[in-house]
């Protein structure tokens, strides 16, 4: 069995279930078979490792923010992301507006339009996201590649979209309306957002600007992003208690030990590749896990915790943890 076949097969094993939602692991026999296809999947592992863990790309933000129940709700939200019409606006046809009696008729256009939006209503009739990216991306092109994320992953629905380019990091506030035009609702899943994330970073990528899409377990990350509503009460000093941005529980833990049992398994390939490349792509990764939140914490932990008997608690995922770790740091 060729030594790079074997490599290749554990980087589309592992590395599947690294970068893309469950609905799309490959399962591989432990010595899969060289072909065309099974290099192309690895190849293109490769370059998804490498820039997550050696170029440490921008990771993209594509979250929803709220939604409005009723009409009421909806204009509102309208008139805050386009401060209330002093900023350019564009809708689904990609008209682009600038003025408050446009933003009224907008307004109009989605009550009236399909199934009619009452004032208020018991179901959200509407999605407010934001695609973000850091500071220093150039907010043209952050407002192209939402225009063309909205085309394929919001088709037939309606939706008007703002950018924000007085702040921080570009972003393009984007509102879409639940009831497509041929009647199907939008109700957005975990596998959806991630799905969004990557189509938005492919965007980007097609412009030239280096921007990956990773899920935070697999870059070890547990940050609760920060809600619109927290964000509008902070700006107008309203928030009383910050919210602990840390995540934990049970789910937490298990995605990121599965994470770290992965990046164990793919740096034990790649140090045995007889590819300089990718010996060196290990060590990064080395460098990238070391570094990572959640190995951090865990060691803190581990240098306070009382020893207890296993049978006093689930030491599985502890173990679990403590070998991906071992191993990644030799």
């Amino acid at each position: 069995m060729n030594l790079g076949s074997t490599v290749d097969g554990v980087l589309v094993q592992w590395g599947e279930r690294l970068f893309y939602p469950g609905n799309r692991r490959v399962s591989v026999a432990p010595q899969p078979r060289l072909d065309t296809l099974m290099r192309r999947q690895a190849a293109v592992i490769r370059r998804r490792i490498a820039s997550t863990v050696a170029r440490r790309a921008p990771q993209v933000m594509v979250k929803v923010t709220g939604g409005g129940r009723g009409m009421g709700a909806i204009a509102a939200h309208f008139r805050y992301i386009s401060k209330n019409g002093r900023l350019a606006f564009e809708d689904d046809r990609g008209v682009i507006h600038q003025d408050k009696e446009a933003l009224h008729d907008l307004a109009e256009q989605w009550r009236l339009g399909g199934s009619l939006i009452g004032e208020t209503s018991p179901r959200r009739e509407a999605f407010n996201l934001m695609l973000s990216m850091p500071r220093g991306t150039d907010a043209q092109i952050v407002l192209r590649s939402a225009r063309e994320f909205a085309q394929i992953e919001l088709k037939d629905h309606r939706y008007v979209m703002v950018l924000h380019e007085h702040q921080e990091n570009p972003h393009v506030h984007l509102s879409v309306r639940a009831e497509s035009m041929n009647g199907q609702r939008l109700n957005p899943r975990k596998a959806d957002l991630q799905r969004w994330r990557e189509s938005f970073a492919e965007r980007l990528r097609g412009y030239g600007v280096e921007a990956e899409a990773t899920r935070q377990a697999t870059r070890g990350e547990g940050r609760r992003y920060e809600n619109l509503w927290q964000r509008k009460a902070r700006e107008e000093g309203r928030l009383r208690h910050d919210a602990d941005p840390a995540r934990s529980g049970d789910a937490y833990r298990r995605n990121r030990t599965g994470a770290l049992l992965a990046w164990a398994r793919i740096v034990e390939a790649l140090d045995a590749s007889d590819q300089a490349g990718d010996r060196e792509l290990a060590q990064h990764i080395r460098s990238f896990v070391r570094d990572s939140a959640f190995v951090k914490e865990y060691r803190r932990q581990k240098a306070r915790e009382v020893p207890t008997r296993p049978r006093e608690r689930d030491v599985s995922p502890v173990l679990a943890r403590e070998r991906s770790v071992s191993e990644i740091e030799r």
